[in-house]
This record gives C-alpha cells, sequence and structure tokens, in this order.
C-alpha cells in the first residue's frame, strides 16, 4: 500500500524541479512580481494623493469656516456663483452671530502683474486685517495692511514668496512697486510659504486691500453692490464650529429671504477632509484593483505553465505512481511549486513596489507611503493566486494512470 511522503520530501522535490528549470521558473514570477509591485505602487501613490490633500486641507484651521455662493444645483453644474454674497453679509456675520471670532471677506480675480521686464499671470486677492489670522497665514517679511490702508484704500500690496521671487529675483520685494492691472501698488509684505491648496498654489498670489481692490480694480456691482467670492469665517473654538454654521445659515436665509433652497453654503474644514477622504479613498481603490489584475493575469501565467509542466513530465508522474507515490503526494508537489512560484514573486514584487513608492516620495510633491499590512496583504494574496491556479494542473498531474502514462515511455 503506498505510503504518504513526508512533507520536506515533497517540498524538496518541488524546490528541485523549479530549480533544474531556472529560466521558466523566472518568467513565471514575472507576472506575479509585476502585479504585486503594481499593487503596491498604485496603493502608495493613492495614499500619497489622498495625504497630500489632508495636508493642504489642514493649513485652512480647523475652526475655520467658508461661506460661498450658489446653490448645490450651480456648483454641481459649474454654472458661474451668482453675485448675490456682498460685504453686508460678513458684516453681519461678525456682528450677530456669538459664536463668531473674526470674519474675513474676500473678493479673487485674475490678472497680470508686472515689475520692471518681467511679467505673471496671477491671482489678486482684495482681503481685510482679519484674513492673517483667520486663514492662519504668518509674515515673513514686512507687514500686513492695517486698518488705516482699508479706510484709505491705499495702493498697498502683500505677496507670496513665490510671487516675490519671480517678480524681484535676487532682490527683496519690500518698498518696490508693483504693477497690478496697470496699478502702481507698493509691497509692503511678503508672507511665509503656505503651499498649495485645490491645485492652487497660494504662494504666487497678490494680496491688496478689500477696499483698494473695489474701488479700483473690480468695481461695485449695479445691482448687488460689493459681491464677494469668499467668506472667511474663525469660529471661537473648534467645539464652536457646528453651532458657528448653524447660526450663519440662518442668518443668511433671513437676509436672502430664502424659503426654499440656499442660495449660498457653508462649509468646514471637516467637510472638506470628509469629501476629499472619499474620492481620494474611492482613487486608492480603484488603483488597487488596476494593479490586481495584473496578479490575475500572473496567476493565469502560472496556470498555463503548470499545465505544460504536467504535460512534459508525464513520464516522472507515471514512474512515482508505480514506485509508490500517492495522487496526494503528486497533487501536493504540484500545489508547492504554484506556491513558491507564487509567494516568491511576491517577495520580488512587493521589494520592488517598495522601492518604486520610495523613489515617487522623493522626486515628486506626493508623500507616497505603504504600510506594511498592505504589503503582508499584497504577498499573501500572491500565496492563494498561485494556490488558486494551481489547482487544475495539480489535480491533471494527481490523476493520471500510471499505466497510461508508463506507455509513453
Amino acid at each position: 500500500m503506498p505510503t504518504k511522503l513526508p512533507m520536506r520530501e515533497t517540498v524538496g522535490m518541488a524546490l528541485s524541479t523549479l530549480r533544474a528549470n531556472r529560466l521558466r521558473s523566472l518568467l513565471t514570477m514575472l507576472g506575479i512580481v509585476i502585479g504585486n509591485a503594481s499593487v503596491i505602487t498604485l496603493v502608495g501613490v493613492g495614499r500619497g494623493a489622498q495625504n497630500l490633500a489632508e495636508g493642504q486641507l489642514s493649513n485652512l484651521g480647523a475652526n475655520v469656516l467658508f461661506v460661498v455662493p450658489g446653490s448645490n444645483d450651480t456648483r454641481r453644474q459649474g454654472i458661474d456663483f451668482p453675485k448675490n454674497l456682498v460685504l453686508e453679509d460678513a458684516i453681519a456675520i461678525g456682528e450677530q452671530v456669538p459664536s463668531v471670532k473674526r470674519v474675513a471677506p474676500q473678493i479673487t480675480l485674475s490678472g497680470v502683474v508686472q515689475a520692471g521686464g518681467l511679467s505673471s499671470s496671477t491671482s489678486i486677492l482684495g482681503v481685510t486685517p482679519e484674513f492673517l489670522p483667520v486663514r492662519q497665514f504668518e509674515m515673513a517679511q514686512g507687514r500686513f495692511f492695517t486698518a488705516s490702508d482699508l479706510n484709505g484704500a491705499r495702493n498697498v500690496t502683500v505677496v507670496g514668496p513665490d510671487l516675490g521671487t519671480k517678480m524681484f529675483p535676487g532682490k527683496a520685494p519690500v518698498g518696490r512697486q508693483l504693477r497690478i492691472r496697470n496699478q502702481l501698488f507698493e509691497v509692503i509684505g511678503v508672507l511665509e510659504p503656505k503651499g498649495a491648496v485645490f491645485g492652487q498654489n497660494q504662494d504666487e498670489n497678490a494680496y491688496v486691500p478689500l477696499s483698494t481692490m473695489v474701488s479700483k480694480l473690480s468695481g461695485r456691482d449695479p445691482t448687488y453692490g460689493v459681491s464677494l467670492n469668499f467668506i472667511s469665517v474663525e469660529a471661537r473654538d473648534e467645539q464652536s464650529t457646528g453651532a458657528a454654521s448653524f447660526q450663519i445659515t440662518n442668518l443668511l436665509r433671513q437676509r436672502h429671504r430664502i424659503l426654499r433652497e440656499d442660495d449660498f453654503a457653508v462649509r468646514s474644514q471637516k467637510d472638506a477632509l470628509t469629501i476629499v477622504s472619499t474620492i481620494t479613498g474611492g482613487l486608492t481603490l480603484m488603483l488597487a484593483a488596476i494593479g490586481a489584475v495584473s496578479l490575475l493575469v500572473g496567476g493565469i501565467g502560472i496556470m498555463n505553465i503548470m499545465l505544460v509542466s504536467v504535460s512534459e513530465r508525464t513520464e516522472e508522474i507515471g514512474l512515482r505512481k508505480a514506485l509508490g507515490a500517492r495522487s496526494g503526494d503528486v497533487l501536493l508537489q504540484f500545489l508547492v511549486e504554484s506556491l513558491v512560484l507564487a509567494s516568491l514573486g511576491g517577495v520580488i514584487g512587493s521589494a520592488v513596489g517598495i522601492g518604486t513608492v520610495a523613489v515617487v516620495g522623493v522626486l515628486t510633491p506626493l508623500p507616497a507611503s505603504i504600510g506594511a499590512a498592505t504589503v503582508l496583504v499584497t504577498v499573501g494574496l500572491s500565496g492563494s493566486i498561485g494556490l488558486f491556479f494551481g489547482v487544475v494542473p495539480a489535480r491533471r498531474a494527481a490523476r493520471l494512470d500510471p499505466i497510461v502514462a508508463l506507455r509513453s515511455l
């Protein structure tokens, strides 16, 4: 009666067979290597995008709310926002909402700025002195606007560090002249680097007093007056943001005489983080699914090569069975071969993927990263794929009739 071979002997025979066919084994592993590397790289890049977005949003401030014009329909459809959010709304929020500490209205325009023979297209923001503490900006050089600058509608500007470097290379921007939309402005300060938010580099912006923006750059709307693009609101603390959002919504509904859908929206950093996390999480899953397709193709490659191996080794299988090997031993040997190919390919692919993620993190702005759990899951998935796709060839080998197999000798 055939006796069961020890596991060590079965594994040894499987490894010996793989070593005897090194080139074929390496080519078979290649599909798993590429699949594993793809999964880890794409997941790492997806997490990098999520980390980058969350890092940018964290700069907005935990207790800052943003009031923007337009209904949900206009925001979804990309329609130009109406001009119904006005300066009087911002003043009313600051005076009548008890949970609000500071309010910073804002008007944003795109325009060309010039200095000497240099010019640049950038965003020009009309703001008030409250903008600096509300949005948590810091001064690197000079000063920010004062109430005197605002009341006098003075031609002064504060620039982002990148814009200052671009317009005044090798020079200190403070005290120099900058032409904004054919109006001369004196640079009175340079901000500390702040980075990008939603793809817009805040370090390339130019800031002017809100009153100067209205009187000399944007003008007043004949219907609405001083229309705003944005109102930044600082709640008294992080716990007050919910109450502040509720109170601002009720106040603006009364001021705008709204009976149905709001013509504005109040958003917090938490809302933005939730939206971004949902989007980037879905992106990461999609990228992982794309990489998993490569793993699936690699598994099919293993099954194909193992089927060929069974055909080539018919005589060997028949001889083993004739000498007493059981069908289970043959089945286990081929399963071990598939598992070794897939697992080793998974380890090599994981190393390649981790290295690629590290390179992406160094050479690009994305803080790409990958967790140990993801690597272990991917390697485990590779081994599972090897077992799954190795079952068919292994069963075919185990079912071979030794008499039929030996006839081909």
